[in-house]
């Protein structure tokens, strides 16, 4: 089967899916199991999203949103990239990090939300830092992993070639682990998004979907926080399968290491 064809299969699949969720979602709202406070329908939801949306606020909020998102997440690429290539390569770095990066790993990002709030106040700031927090560790550790897992008859191979250093490491080093790099990218990234609504319950000030979901329970209008939900969802989506699908294609499937993998 082509390309073209598996992508159609793979979108019709995944339409069917959602529309058996979201046809599963309103027979139990309508069944009267539940109050329609506490499980608004379909159309509900709709109204509330749409209105949100043409006043702007929604998007106000997710802009916010996404900015902490983005800034964490830009930061744990940064910091995580390079350390976790420098643990796999020289053996005293990770010695020396990868026990830090095992017992700090563990410690869900919601617990620090307090500490960091009287570091650092309420804000951007200790939102920012409870994003790169939870987005770094998948980072290092999946790059950490990626290199190590580069073949070493390719390395090997380069080297008899008379591959310098640099080169070794572009040309072979990199295109080996980048399918362990890319997916290191996009579980930081659920784990940002996780961590930003998390945070934004508490530490936020008045802006960001998750600050929209908490101040919603606090009036019980669960259709506003179901619509905040299906505008994280549709980004979520929409990075998996523009950003980091794009990203794949340029790099993973370009230099033929998902044939390798699957070989």
């Amino acid at each position: 089967m082509t390309e073209s064809g598996q992508h159609r299969r793979s979108l019709v699949r995944g339409t069917l899916a959602l529309l058996v969720a979201a046809a599963a979602y309103e027979a139990m709202a309508r069944s009267g199991y539940f109050a329609p406070a506490l499980l608004p329908t379909l159309p509900a939801i709709g109204r509330t999203l749409f209105a949100s949306l043409a006043d702007g606020s929604m998007i106000e909020h997710a802009a916010f949103t996404l900015y902490r998102v983005m800034f964490g997440f830009a930061l744990s690429v940064v910091v995580g990239l390079p350390l976790g290539i420098l643990m796999a390569r020289f053996q005293h770095v990770g010695n020396f990090f990868l026990p830090l990066v095992s017992a700090l790993m563990p410690i869900p990002s919601f617990a620090l939300v307090p500490l960091f709030m009287l570091w650092f106040g309420i804000g951007n700031l200790t939102t920012i830092l409870i994003v790169f927090y939870a987005a770094t560790f998948p980072m290092i550790f999946n790059t950490w992993s990626g290199v190590r897992s580069v073949n070493p008859i390719w390395l090997r191979a380069a080297g008899a070639m008379g591959a310098s250093e640099h080169r070794l490491f572009w040309k072979v080093i990199i295109p080996g682990a980048s399918p362990f790099i890319i997916t290191g990218m996009r579980q930081a990234f659920l784990r940002a998004w996780i961590a930003v609504v998390g945070a934004e319950m508490i530490a936020a000030s008045d802006w960001g979907l998750g600050w929209v979901i908490f101040d919603a329970k606090e009036f019980l209008n669960t259709d506003t926080m179901l619509a905040s939900l299906i505008v994280i969802g549709i980004t979520g989506f929409a990075f998996e399968r523009f950003v980091f699908g794009s990203i794949e294609r340029a790099t993973v499937m370009r230099w033929g290491m998902m044939r390798a993998a699957k070989g």
